[in-house]
């Protein structure tokens, strides 16, 4: 934090570049460069970038593979630098508020208006997902990659210990009511070889949202309108508990799950839900070099739910452009295709990106698979729009999620109560706040 601090206090380009750079000639090209994430930039170098160049054959585009770690304070100082080596920059959910906040990007409804096609229709947009590069007003990205965490099923394992497939209609009280009939031995042999559940109980960034999501499916919040923590009471210890029971069903030793564990897990048949990622199912339930499923034995549906609604958590990638590039109008076409009614069906159908879109989104898949997947996305956008499902929006984002994790985790391995976590974290935020 204290990089990103000094970075920001470094001082930055107020207004925005008077030219934009232009989109190239057959004689002189435009040159842009993206800072992405490792998880898929060279997925885009490799297939994306040329696809876009077919329809803009004078910008040239480089897209560096960062490793996730690094990316936001690479580009803290990269948005600070006088003589930048990135335009365009790829952003997690929590992140936009920081570099928003710090100066660095482009507010793309504005200071990009004049390059922006008239076709582009932002209102297409569903909310939840373009609310994630919002701040203070501001449109300052918008969704490349999205996701919503999502819960899987195994047909098989469910068929297997006499229950009903889950409908979204299931509740969290239900789905622990069934969950040591989950604990089961399927050849006969009086072991044990499949349990109830697998997710992320290993402490980590993304540990916290299971427990927020719990949290958010029964009306409460992580923060108060005065962003004064609202999570150390009764729902919140509930939620956090929640977390913790059950690592009961679960494999032997799944307290040290991160995320690809218990996917590995559910591939093979050995736990009949996972709440994980909704990007994951193609590997779960599609890839036979991968998984032992197939998309008939796979369910998919938003996560279980509280007292108020269904649980999801939010997860989205946003592309935003540098205040400082040089050539700010291609940076933002680049993107623009991307995010664009074309581009996203293309990368949907080629990629397996999910989209933001409601256009998109209504739209028939090239790959059968995708239809149920698709459907349940738009049903995770509505529920995490309505229940404001998302990592907290403030430019101490990460700070707060590092306390969350450390003090959430703490009562997963049974360090400390639910209560205990949650008194300690909150008291940790209250004064991170009001440095």
């Amino acid at each position: 934090m204290s990089v990103l601090a000094l970075s920001a206090c470094s001082g930055s380009n107020d207004a925005p570049a008077a030219d934009g750079g232009g989109l190239g000639t057959a004689d002189q090209h435009v040159e842009i460069t993206m800072m992405s994430n490792d998880a898929f930039a060279q997925v885009w170098q490799e297939q994306l970038v040329p696809e876009f160049n077919e329809k803009y054959p004078y910008i040239d585009v480089t897209i560096d593979s960062i490793p996730y770690t690094e990316l936001l304070a690479k580009g803290m100082l990269n948005g600070t630098d006088v003589d930048p080596e990135y335009d365009l920059i790829t952003l997690d959910d929590p992140w936009t508020p920081q570099l928003a906040d710090a100066g660095v990007l482009y507010e793309l409804k504005g200071d990009a208006d004049e390059w922006t096609d008239p076709e582009y229709d932002w209102d297409d947009f569903n909310t939840a997902p373009l609310a994630s590069s919002e701040w203070d007003g501001g449109q300052y990205g918008v969704p490349l990659r999205s996701n919503m965490l999502l819960m899987f099923y195994n047909k098989d394992l469910y068929a297997k210990a006499g229950l009903d497939a889950p409908t979204p209609e299931l509740t969290w009280d239900q789905y622990m009511d069934e969950a040591p009939k989950l604990v089961q031995d399927t050849d006969g042999d009086g072991k044990v070889d499949s349990w109830a559940v697998g997710l992320t109980w290993m402490r980590g960034a993304l540990s916290p949202p299971f427990w927020q999501a719990v949290l958010n499916s029964n009306g409460g919040a992580l923060f108060d309108d005065s962003l004064d923590p609202a999570f150390e009471t009764d729902e919140g210890e509930a939620a956090l508990q929640t977390q913790v029971d059950l690592l009961e069903y679960a494999p032997p030793g799944a307290g040290t799950y991160n995320y690809t564990e218990p996917l590995d897990a559910f591939r093979q048949g050995k736990i009949a839900t996972i709440f994980t990622w909704g990007s994951a199912y193609k590997s779960a339930a599609v890839d036979p070099a991968v998984t032992t499923l197939t998309p008939d034995q796979v369910g998919i549906q938003t996560m279980p739910a509280g007292d108020v609604s269904a649980s999801t958590h939010r997860g989205i990638w946003s592309g935003s452009v540098f205040k400082n590039s040089k050539n700010p109008e291609a940076a933002w076409t680049f993107l623009q295709w991307m995010s664009s009614k074309e581009g996203e069906v293309w990368t949907t159908n080629t990629l397996g990106s999910f989209p933001a879109r409601k256009s998109t989104l209504a739209t028939a898949p090239s790959e059968e698979w995708l239809v149920p997947v698709l459907t349940t996305l738009q049903e995770a956008y509505d529920v995490a729009a309505e229940g404001e499902m998302w990592r907290p929006r403030t430019p101490e984002s990460n700070a707060i999620q590092e306390i969350l994790a450390d003090q959430t985790s703490a009562a997963v391995q049974g360090q400390v109560s639910s209560a205990e976590a949650l008194e300690k974290a909150a008291t940790q935020i209250d004064e991170l706040l009001k440095k």
